[in-house]
């Protein structure tokens, strides 16, 4: 009898373990420690604002170069050496600025791609105060490098992503969604081939006006307006594995605040890419000198960021692609 029952709970632990797939231990790799370490150095005066073309944006762009060169992740075809260069018009200037893009290429279809993107930029310096943008897009930025490390860590034991992933870092955002509408009329991937697009602006913070103080939330936009489906996979991984609460607020095609506009993942979409938009809410300190990495909810936005990554691993491992509506 005990050795019956010793052969059943070893069954069971094996069905189990099954079920309980590495993606979790990969998805742990992304701590508020390191989201944390990253934020502190691209949120600090240093980079003076990140400012679109200046001396900061550049050395905002030689950052995260230098990190995805240190995780061995490879750049982007069509950049030069991670480097989407374009020229930007901004008030009737001509201003140099640079996307900067990372892949790591799918093993069973690798002309699939899903692109998740941030915008690297903010607004500078305003009369001697730095806007440190540590929230927009500060949170943005670190979630994706953290999620880039976890899905190279996953290649690296032998989980290679079925679909093709682009780490894609947007420029020229404040100054009218430039670097995202430069990427979508210059793709480094066809856009016909492209999945679906995950965009990340202000993930780090919380939205004062909420009647609802419960922290454990996320806005979404966007999910089902080209696609039900992905609209469905997100809400399934989300209950899977991360129990975040998916406020579709701001979904609504009424929406005041006209959200669904404002942020790069509205190229994407007006290409017919599915797209979802990631969002906090807006704060007292968006667009101020007082957005900066010490009021950042560290915890919140690694759970933010991994509810992303568990997303993101869906759609680049499912058998079939996601359909449009």
């Amino acid at each position: 009898m005990t050795r019956i029952l010793f052969i059943i709970l070893l069954s069971l632990s094996t069905v189990l373990n099954g079920q309980n797939s590495p993606v979790i231990d990969f998805a742990n790799t992304i701590t508020d420690q390191e989201l944390k370490e990253h934020l502190y150095v691209y949120a600090s005066d240093y980079f003076g604002g990140r400012e679109t073309g200046t001396k900061g944006q550049k050395m905002a762009v030689d950052f995260l170069r230098d990190y995805y060169i240190r995780q061995n992740i490879p750049p982007a075809v069509g950049t030069e050496l991670y480097f989407q260069k374009m020229k930007l018009n901004i008030k009737g200037s001509s201003v140099d600025s640079e996307n900067v893009a990372a892949v790591i290429e799918g093993k069973e279809f690798p002309d699939e791609y899903i692109i998740v993107s941030a915008h690297l930029d903010h607004i500078g310096t305003h009369e001697g105060q730095v806007n440190n943008g540590a929230d927009d897009d500060g949170s943005g930025t670190v979630a994706i490098l953290e999620i880039a490390e976890a899905f190279k860590a996953a290649s690296a034991k032998g989980y290679q992503p079925k679909r093709s992933v682009v780490f894609l870092h947007v420029s020229g955002e404040e100054k009218g969604l430039l670097g995202s509408k430069y990427y979508v009329e210059n793709p480094l991937y066809p856009l016909a081939q492209t999945v679906a697009n995950l965009n990340i602006d202000m993930i780090g913070r919380l939205d004062p006006k909420r009647e609802d103080k419960d922290p454990n939330y996320i806005y979404l936009i966007g999910a089902d307006k080209l696609s039900q489906e992905l609209h469905d996979i997100s809400e399934a991984t989300n209950q899977k594995y991360t129990q975040l609460k998916l406020d579709y607020t701001f979904n609504d095609d009424n929406d005041p605040n006209r959200f669904y506009y404002r942020s790069d993942h509205y190229n994407f979409a007006k290409n017919n890419i599915p797209v979802i938009f990631y969002f906090n809410g807006t704060h007292e300190d968006y667009h101020q000198p007082g957005d900066t990495p010490d009021k950042i909810n560290y915890p919140l936005l690694k759970k933010r960021t991994q509810l992303i990554f568990y997303t993101l691993w869906e759609l680049a491992n499912r058998k079939e692609r996601i359909k449009l509506n």
